[in-house]
């Protein structure tokens, strides 16, 4: 292999103008890869995060009512009508059995049951439609992070605390420490100190969140004991939708999962997908192309050499991997470079950049880039090097 190194390395030294043009060229294709391929990655995390990052990765409730009529036929055949019903406020039967279930399943992180309902906020003259979410908080916090979302006072719950966000504080013209009166309807009221702040980013649930203890909640809404909704994150999002069928058939209840409730944001991040592996796809054959067409012409640069080398007792297997080398070698170093460029680029965005997003680098990817462009020049050399192979070396000393 030593004499095919040889002979490879020195044919590249020879077209020193043709071997930096295409070490060039594999290098700005490499890139390419690698920059978008991080771009898109950072922007979908960021996107993720965003979104995710203020809703459980799956969520678990109580069946859909549904009125049932059930019409006897004379010939015994019985036809049973279902139609949609407004639903109530309900608790999901055995939910603490449900969530000691759901504790025990695989690529489960973690469970986080909730009671959430409408009432009113009122202070003095103002009044606010607001969503109540009763929480057991050191379950909900590993899931949602409110604590780290806090902008005033603390996050402290229970005892006759709540903490809202910061629109509805806005809009009721409030500060930690103030009093704030929940009605629940039906007479169920209740004051609250109001012991701390957040901002969770959106503003529909900055407007309309209110932070109770489970129990605040129960009674306010008039469902002691109860649970209406059971949060569950996941070691792998994407996994959600497969997960969150397992769960259903588990438990036979209602399960979404942020694919489902998201279908918009799933499309957008599928066809960033596609477009990332479509731009690669064609990178690499442009990349195969150059190598190709750069071989090509040294085979017919080198025809006579070629033929000298077979007649000195070269074999046809060893000028075959001569120009595979040669391919190896383009593939390999342009790679190099061009994730050296591709991090330079990267670095560069996140320095310089609008600073919308972190574009964070997997420890794979430049590994990836380098393996796939090697493996690219190899298979783009095969033809020209099997058109060396061939050479009868008479006819190729001849060559002019």
């Amino acid at each position: 292999m030593w004499t095919e190194w040889t002979i490879a390395t020195k044919f590249l030294r020879e077209g020193k103008a043709q071997s930096t043009l295409i070490l060039v060229g594999i290098a700005i294709g490499v890139a390419v890869i690698v920059f978008l391929t991080a771009l898109i990655t950072g922007l979908q995390s960021n996107i993720i995060q965003r979104t995710l990052g203020t809703q459980a990765h799956i969520k678990v409730q109580q069946t859909e009512e549904l009125n049932r009529i059930v019409a006897p036929d004379p010939d015994s055949v019985q036809l049973t009508i279902e139609s949609k019903r407004a639903q109530r406020l309900r608790s999901i039967n055995n939910w603490q059995q449900v969530r000691d279930v759901l504790d025990t399943l695989p690529r489960v992180t973690a469970v986080s049951p909730i009671i959430s309902g409408p009432a009113f906020a009122r202070r003095g003259e103002s009044l606010q439609s607001v969503a109540l979410v009763g929480i057991d908080a050191p379950r909900y916090l590993r899931i949602i992070p409110v604590k780290d979302d806090m902008i005033a006072g603390v996050f402290r719950i229970g005892a006759g605390d709540t903490v809202i966000g910061k629109q509805l504080a806005t809009d009721l013209g409030m500060r930690v420490g103030d009093k704030l009166r929940l009605d629940g309807g039906q007479g169920r009221e209740s004051i609250l100190n109001v012991a701390g702040i957040f901002e969770l980013g959106v503003r529909e649930l900055d407007a309309r969140y209110v932070y109770l203890d489970m129990k605040q909640a129960q009674s306010l809404l008039d469902l002691p004991g109860a649970a209406t909704v059971i949060d569950v994150t996941v070691d792998d999002i994407f996994e959600a939708q497969k997960i969150a069928e397992r769960v259903a058939r588990l438990t036979g209840l209602k399960v979404e999962s942020w694919m489902e409730t998201n279908t918009q944001l799933m499309n957008a991040l599928r066809s960033q997908s596609l477009s990332t592996q479509m731009i690669s796809v064609f990178v690499a054959l442009s990349v195969a192309l150059g190598i190709a067409s750069v071989l090509t012409v040294s085979v017919v640069q080198r025809t006579r050499e070629i033929g000298i080398l077979r007649a000195m007792g070269s074999t046809r297997q060893q000028m075959l991997r001569v120009f595979l080398v040669q391919g190896a070698l383009f593939g390999l170093s342009g790679s190099i470079l061009g994730v050296a460029v591709g991090y330079a680029l990267v670095g560069a965005f996140n320095t310089f950049g609008p600073k919308l997003f972190y574009i964070p680098i997997d420890a794979w990817l430049p590994v990836a880039a380098t393996a796939i462009a090697a493996v690219t020049g190899i298979f783009s050399a095969t033809i020209p090097a099997r058109r060396a192979a061939a050479l009868d070396p008479v006819e190729a000393i001849r060559h002019v």
